[in-house]
């Protein structure tokens, strides 16, 4: 049963076959180059939309039980370490856009909740959330996806914590300005059709927003799928590369997209002999780390607290991406 729902509802096998039957009957060879490049961006467009579809109108339904407001409340009933726990935990449930991610780091903070608090939050908010687990499980599988899902989280509070030990609230703007949020970010509805209205606003905006990045990212992914040798991914990204997870990671960061625009990539490198480490560091470091996000954070922290900031992601991610290549046959198997 579990194989069936991988495969078939998440991983949407049954589509790649569909897919093929059609492309084949309009005398298209799905076994060549070109038309196997064809059969994947096809196959891989259609499946992450539908996905895309799905979860964010799910995870926006969730979220219209967490207004900032309330969000605010559960985080100041707790303190220190448990704190952190439940706001990288609260991160999970909100959008996987980094451009909403700030404008609750900022209410967080000028609420006067704790910086290791909000930082927790903040890291784990883009990089780890419920459209990561049900994504990555249909690529890779549930262990994978579990695993990624709680190494974020472990990256998310250790993270808070660093920065929450070192003292470094002199580093957040004294004024802070509001920043315009690109994703839907509206105040939670009280009624059932005001929610459901709501996601379904939700879905067409971030569609909108993300759709391009998708065709782009596919469009890549075919690239690597088809047209590039596996003796070059295995040299630059495999075992012959033992920086691999390195370049990944810093790769990633000057990308701005989300796991949607970033999968297809991830899972061509992965057919292709890149390391799973290598693939998934990627990914964290992609969604965390955009630079489009990172500006809009430097509007409202200081320098030295955004070096600090950037050196425990990419330390955090860097450490994970070791941890799945050296335990990939683990999770592979």
């Amino acid at each position: 049963m579990g194989t069936f729902i991988q495969n078939q509802i998440l991983g949407m096998l049954w589509l790649k076959t569909l897919t093929g039957k059609m492309l084949t009957a309009f005398g298209l060879d799905i076994e060549s180059r070109i038309g196997g490049s064809v059969h994947f961006f096809l196959y891989d467009v259609i499946k992450i939309t539908l996905l895309l579809f799905v979860l964010i109108f799910i995870i926006s339904y969730i979220q219209s039980f967490f207004p900032p407001e309330r969000s605010k409340k559960i985080l100041s009933r707790c303190k220190g370490f448990p704190a952190r726990v439940i706001a990288a935990l609260l991160g999970t449930v909100t959008s996987f856009c980094s451009c909403s991610s700030i404008p609750l780091f900022m209410g967080f903070t000028t609420a006067g909740l704790p910086l290791g608090v909000t930082f927790s939050f903040l890291i784990s908010s883009p990089m780890v959330d419920f459209a990561s687990l049900i994504l990555l499980t249909s690529i890779f599988g549930w262990k994978i996806a579990i695993a990624y899902v709680v190494l974020g989280l472990v990256v998310a509070i250790a993270g808070g914590t660093i920065i929450e030990h070192l003292h470094m609230e002199d580093q957040i703007e004294m004024f802070l300005t509001p920043v315009k949020c690109c994703c839907s970010c509206s105040k939670a509805k009280t009624t059932q059709k005001q929610r459901l209205v709501s996601s379904m606003h939700s879905v067409t905006d971030t569609l909108k927003k993300v759709f391009p990045y998708i065709l782009l990212s596919v469009a890549v992914g075919a690239v690597i799928h088809n047209w590039i040798p596996e003796n070059w991914i295995i040299n630059t990204l495999g075992v012959k590369n033992p920086l691999g997870v390195i370049l990944a990671v810093f790769a990633g960061i000057p990308m701005y997209s989300d796991i949607f625009g970033c999968i297809s990539i991830s899972e061509s490198l992965l057919a292709k002999g890149a390391l799973l480490g290598v693939v998934l560091s990627f990914m964290m470091a992609v969604t965390t780390l955009s630079l489009p996000s990172l500006i809009m954070l430097k509007k409202v922290i200081k320098t030295k607290l955004l070096v600090v900031f950037v050196s425990i992601c990419v330390t955090g991610i860097i450490l994970v991406g070791y941890f799945f290549n050296v335990f990939q046959t683990l999770f592979l198997n």
